[in-house]
């Protein structure tokens, strides 16, 4: 089986998620971060992404792999372990961007579609619901107000990297908040939208046991824990 949980930057996915996965014995996949990973070799390579022949040759031949350590995701360009690097506002500021681009999509969705195989899982994203998965058994999708959604970004960037987010503020992260809002629901390509089948969650004032409870309330989700 597989489920879906979509949703905007800061609404709880990767936790809710990862929760779910684990509490239901399912693989948990998060597929921003294979997006952060590819827009991490295209900034250190220093690509030319409107260079559809370099950037094709580049999608070719980069090599990521995701391995589990001590219970935690690890994610590597090569064999640089990039699990931190590609939270940092660099690539934040261009993974939406970058993300768009057909080509880009084109490779990480088929990689998606092959990981999915044989399997039961959670996959967190933007568009797994409605292009990825479009028959997945389970969607959900996340939502938040924006003031607390950047709020939960400041804090958590705040408490996880506190030299690189010295000049951060909160007014800075809705700013970032709103704009990447903006490119992931008007871009051409795979925009971020709620499939119409999906359960639709607010998690700006529910904790993550109560988001948990009504994914597995959901059209009486049977699934042994």
């Amino acid at each position: 089986m597989i489920i879906t949980i979509d949703g905007p930057i800061a609404t709880g996915k990767s936790t809710i998620a990862k929760t779910l996965a684990r509490e239901i014995g399912y693989i948990y996949f998060d597929t921003g971060a294979m997006y952060r990973c590819l827009t991490y070799g295209v900034l250190k390579k220093d690509i030319n992404v409107d260079d559809r022949e370099q950037l094709n040759d580049f999608l070719h031949n980069i090599k990521f792999d995701i391995k589990s350590r001590h219970g935690k995701k690890h994610y590597y360009v090569g064999n640089e372990d990039v699990t931190d690097a590609i939270r940092l506002d660099k690539v934040t500021s261009h993974v939406s961007s970058i993300s768009a681009i057909p080509m880009v999509r084109d490779k990480l969705v088929a990689m998606q579609r092959e990981l999915a195989i044989g399997v039961n899982a959670v996959f967190e994203g933007r568009d797994m619901g409605t292009i990825v998965f479009p028959k997945a058994e389970i969607k959900i999708y996340l939502t938040g107000r924006p003031e607390v959604r950047a709020k939960r970004r400041y804090e958590e960037l705040k408490r996880k990297y506190p030299e690189e987010t010295k000049d951060l503020t909160i007014e800075k992260s809705l700013e970032d908040l709103n704009r990447r809002d903006h490119l992931d629901l008007t871009r051409e390509i795979s925009p971020l939208k709620q499939a119409p089948e999906a359960l639709v969650i607010d998690t700006s004032d529910l904790s993550i046991q109560e988001i948990i409870f009504k994914i597995l309330e959901f059209k009486d989700l049977n699934i042994k824990v």
